[in-house]
């Protein structure tokens, strides 16, 4: 996503970020700090995870929204407000505007999420579905906002937005004081950067580790030449992270606040979630994991104790479908394989016979009797199996060429 600046450059202060914190209370949660055992273990420090996910709406988003929205002069309020979103930060401008009083229009691509768009319907705002991704259904509430007067709600390049979101570091360091290292997902850079202002200005010594996933990581390349630059073709499961340009006011903040920003895989990010879902019995989207997939990926660079940011947790249910099933596939507890053999009466229940004597469990099976690539007594099958780790796996494919079999791939 490519959003203009909506704010200006001024600065975020420890005391912007206090202020927000009375403004949001009794509107925004004050989320649950959870300790992880498993993580810990991985680590050799205490792991904590700061439940956003369990925040109203489903991220941290609703904090700068209301922030902003309710910093709006009373011409601006009664103008409503305008914002494009594929997911969070759509809700939380509909929740808060809302809450305020406040008319909103939000835009969406045509292909959001089902649950997202009846989601944001809910909390209040009129949704429009206008553009195949987000930057076309920006394009879209730019024009709106020009049109109409609305106030466009930018989701990361604005103070107030920044300050709203600081309010997290704030709860950090009341739940766990004897923090050492927050890790924290970075798309556009609001959350870090308030984080990092309200961290900074109260434990210095404290380290903050941004996260971006590999394909839609803009911070680094950004902070090397010193000034904002575009990744072209964002590409990542984890949407809320999917930014292609860091914001101009987070970025300065992030640059001078941040102490590192590291990247992730997709395959990290996916054994991430299905620990949090496992391991932690929590729905945590790709974005929300980031931090969760940097500790595995690097257990031993992390001082603990160490809280990770789970920033959200609305993840449409066929992406986690799809992700929880690459998830397994990368720790070798899911391996699909296909094969040929003799098309004979029994060939098949011989094949699920060498299966189960390996213990792998068939999930599914498709069978392909007629097919121009296949000789006249060949028939084709592929398999989807759960299995009980990379040397499960090795074990399978080696059964299945013992017995006799082809295994194309």
């Amino acid at each position: 996503m490519s959003y203009s600046t909506a704010g200006s450059l001024r600065t975020v202060t420890l005391d912007d970020v206090r202020g927000a914190q009375k403004m949001l209370s009794g509107v925004a949660r004050v989320t649950a700090m959870e300790g992880s055992r498993h993580l810990s273990r991985q680590v050799g420090a205490p792991v904590h995870l700061k439940c956003e996910n369990l925040q109203r709406t489903g991220s941290f988003k609703l904090r700068g929204a209301y922030v902003r929205i309710a910093g709006l002069l009373p011409e601006e309020r009664a103008a409503g407000v305008v914002a494009a979103s594929a997911g969070n930060h759509a809700q939380g401008v509909a929740l808060a505007s809302s809450l305020l009083g406040v008319r909103s229009t939000v835009f969406m691509p045509k292909g959001a999420p089902l649950p997202k768009i009846s989601a944001t319907r809910d909390y209040g705002a009129e949704v429009r579905l206008q553009g195949q991704v987000v930057d076309e259904s920006l394009a879209a509430a730019q024009e709106y906002a020009h049109d109409t007067g609305a106030v466009l709600i930018h989701p990361f390049d604005h103070p107030d937005v920044i300050a709203g979101q600081g309010t997290v570091g704030l709860e950090i360091l009341e739940q766990c004081p004897e923090v050492r290292t927050i890790v924290v997902g970075v798309g556009g850079g609001g959350l870090a950067a308030g984080i990092a202002v309200a961290v900074k200005a109260l434990r210095p010594e404290v380290r903050i580790i941004g996260v971006q996933a590999a394909g839609a990581a803009a911070y680094p390349p950004s902070l090397a030449a010193g000034h904002p630059v575009s990744v072209r073709s964002p590409a990542t499961m984890a949407d809320g992270i999917k930014v292609g340009r860091p914001g101009d006011v987070p970025f300065g903040i992030v640059g001078a606040l941040v102490d590192e920003v590291r990247t992730v895989t997709e395959d990290e990010l996916s054994t991430a979630l299905l620990l949090c879902l496992e391991r932690a019995k929590l729905v945590v989207e790709p974005a929300g994991a980031s931090p969760v997939a940097a500790l595995l990926s690097r257990p031993d660079a992390f001082d603990g104790p160490v809280v990770a940011v789970l920033s959200g947790g609305n993840v449409d249910p066929v992406l986690m479908e799809r992700v929880l099933r690459h998830g397994m596939a990368a720790q070798g507890r899911y391996l699909a394989v296909r094969l040929r053999l003799t098309d004979r009466p029994g060939a098949l229940a011989s094949l699920l016979g060498t299966l189960s004597v390996v213990d792998a469990n068939v999930l599914d099976v498709s069978h392909v009797r007629t097919d121009p690539r296949l000789g006249l007594t060949e028939a084709e099958v592929e398999l989807h199996l759960e299995t009980k780790g990379p040397a499960h796996c090795t074990e399978v494919n080696r059964a299945l060429r013992d017995a006799g079999y082809t295994v194309m791939d």
